[in-house]
């Protein structure tokens, strides 16, 4: 069962602005990950399922979370259809995170109030996944879109909080475009949490990197 309802889910991603994310079969390593991340300020984390067992795994990071990161919000992210959404939900998911719109994942969530974020691509997805509940909507692949698609829905639709995922770099040519189009937070993957970084396990440079991207996200919103 989730720790933290979709509410605060919703309030801590407006907060930092950005979700890191990321999957590893390592459990270990995976723990240092989310353990960088923390300590470099973020409090949320999308763990992709995108590995055999990565149940598993997920699991048991959430355990070392909830022991040991207080504040730290993870979730799960590529799922596809509503039993992998009701087997991470068991697993204490505070959200779940779709590549796709599926409104039996939709129904699955919102019957124990977990956020979902559903990867639209059109204004009509976007406006039915609202329709369906859904307090952020993913725009993915970002690249394809862009900041002005963004830009473009706010006008007709200003309540509408889409996270950007797949194209968004960290630094603050592109953090700039995205935010200041209108996008509510970003999603970085692999741009933050790099095989380089993975490889040599340098898990000071990804605190440090995850430090200096909130910070670059906080003079955004500021200005």
């Amino acid at each position: 069962m989730a720790k933290y309802s979709r509410i605060e889910v919703v309030q801590m991603m407006k907060e930092n602005g950005m979700v890191p994310l990321f999957f590893h079969s390592d459990i270990e390593l995976s723990k240092k990950v989310l353990k960088a991340c923390y300590d470099g300020g973020s409090r949320l984390m999308e763990f992709t399922s995108r590995g055999d067992f990565a149940h598993e795994v997920f699991g048991e990071l959430n355990k070392y979370a909830l022991a040991e990161l207080p504040g730290m919000m993870l979730g799960v992210g590529s799922i596809t259809d509503a039993a992998s959404a009701s087997l991470y939900m068991s697993l204490g998911a505070n959200f779940i995170v779709t590549p796709v719109f599926r409104e039996d994942i939709a129904i699955a969530c919102n019957r124990r109030k977990v956020l979902w974020s559903p990867g639209c691509g059109t204004l009509t997805e976007i406006a039915r996944a609202e329709e369906l509940g859904c307090e952020i909507v993913k725009l993915f692949p970002a690249d394809i879109y862009g900041p002005e698609f963004i830009k473009a829905i706010k006008g007709p639709c200003p309540w509408t909080n889409i996270m950007p995922t797949g194209g968004v770099y960290p630094t603050v040519e592109s953090l700039s475009s995205w935010l200041n189009a209108g996008a509510t937070c970003v999603g970085l993957g692999s741009q933050l949490i790099s095989k380089d970084i993975l490889d040599k396990q340098d898990f000071d440079g990804l605190q440090t990197k995850v430090s200096q991207v909130l910070e670059i996200i906080k003079n955004i919103k500021n200005k």
